[in-house]
């Protein structure tokens, strides 16, 4: 697989036109199950094949169980520069829920140690779990503070399908939370981390002032990416692309020099309702002058018509002729984006 994923990076090393990378991701499953001299084998296949920026942001996911104090100093002393850890919760119960390998007190021991080499962290916490009050949400959050992270990702929990959680839910032995309960713990850690001086930045991303997540940004931005890898997706700002998701499928196509990748072409509708649904997720909002620019007037027309009755429920403000979420419309606003979407 390493040389699959090394072949991949150079049979692609034209796609970009040169453009400077600025983030490295290591995400997706469990990267952290790779041994730092693989971690280092793939960032020297970048930086041979691909014109990097002189300090690059790059992030590896891990789970706290993947973490030991071993592997975290050897990661201190890699180009790795970011931690993004799979806490979830510090909670036993939901971590049993959840089915995730690792338990509340790995999970605070990683903190621990991680902080001590590592200033950029960032740490997922999911809310809306069956039968986490509020008050224990509320914990969870404050656990995580205590660490001193400069990043936090929360995420509403959802039910994967063929999971012993789908199945219990099914059964009726645990009841999914409903979406009120869901909206309050939401609202209830936007008024924490505020207190924190951290910025809601996009709708599931909290951070500190210079601690926003590069690589995502760039994705809410419209940046072009690279994905390498099964099921690894690109986009270029017109094309979007995806590995086939078969292992040996991958790696059978690299053996022979070809790429695993199918394409697609995205219309200007496309591309508008991909610019409406990442835009509005994020502090920079929606630009009519960059719709009516990439769009054309119509577009700009549709959008300004379109999203009347969402400025008349306090649920997004044009300023600047930018159109932004109200904090009352964020925790809904995928569903807004989507009512936006261009269709005809």
């Amino acid at each position: 697989m390493m040389y699959s994923l090394v072949r991949e990076i150079q049979l692609r090393k034209n796609e970009l036109e040169n453009t400077p990378i600025e983030t490295i991701y290591f995400g997706g499953g469990t990267p952290s199950v790779l041994s730092v001299a693989q971690i280092q084998l793939l960032i020297n296949a970048v930086y041979d094949n691909y014109p990097v920026v002189a300090d690059p942001e790059i992030t590896l996911e891990a789970n706290p169980d993947d973490l030991s104090e071993e592997k975290i100093k050897a990661l201190s002393i890699s180009p790795i520069n970011r931690l993004s850890i799979g806490v979830q919760s510090f909670f036993e119960k939901d971590l049993i829920l959840m089915n995730r390998a690792h338990n509340s007190q790995e999970a605070k021991k990683c903190l621990s140690i991680a902080t001590q080499y590592f200033k950029n962290i960032s740490v997922d916490l999911i809310y809306g779990i069956p039968n986490c009050t509020n008050q224990q949400w509320r914990e969870n959050i404050q656990i995580a503070l205590s660490f001193g992270v400069s990043h936090i990702s929360s995420y509403a929990l959802t039910v994967e399908p063929k999971t012993a959680l789908e199945s219990l839910i099914k059964k009726g032995k645990i009841q999914m939370t409903d979406d009120q309960v869901a909206q309050e713990q939401f609202y209830l850690l936007t008024e924490e981390l505020e207190k924190h001086d951290f910025i809601h930045y996009e709708l599931s991303n909290f951070g500190k002032e210079n601690y926003f997540s590069k690589n995502n940004t760039a994705y809410w931005l419209g940046k072009s990416y690279l994905g390498f890898g099964p099921s690894a997706h690109s986009f270029d700002g017109k094309k979007r692309s995806w590995n086939v998701r078969n292992n040996t499928k991958y790696i059978n196509f690299l053996e022979a020099d070809q790429l695993p990748i199918e394409r697609e072409v995205l219309t200007n509708k496309d591309q508008y309702n991909e610019y409406i649904m990442t835009g509005l997720r994020t502090i920079w909002g929606v630009s009519l002058l960059i719709i009516e620019k990439k769009f054309g007037k119509k577009y700009r027309m549709y959008l300004q018509n379109e999203s009347k009755k969402y400025i008349q429920q306090d649920l997004l403000y044009f300023e600047d002729e930018i159109l932004r979420a109200t904090k009352k419309g964020k925790f809904l606003i995928d569903g807004i984006a989507s009512d936006l979407f261009m269709l005809n």
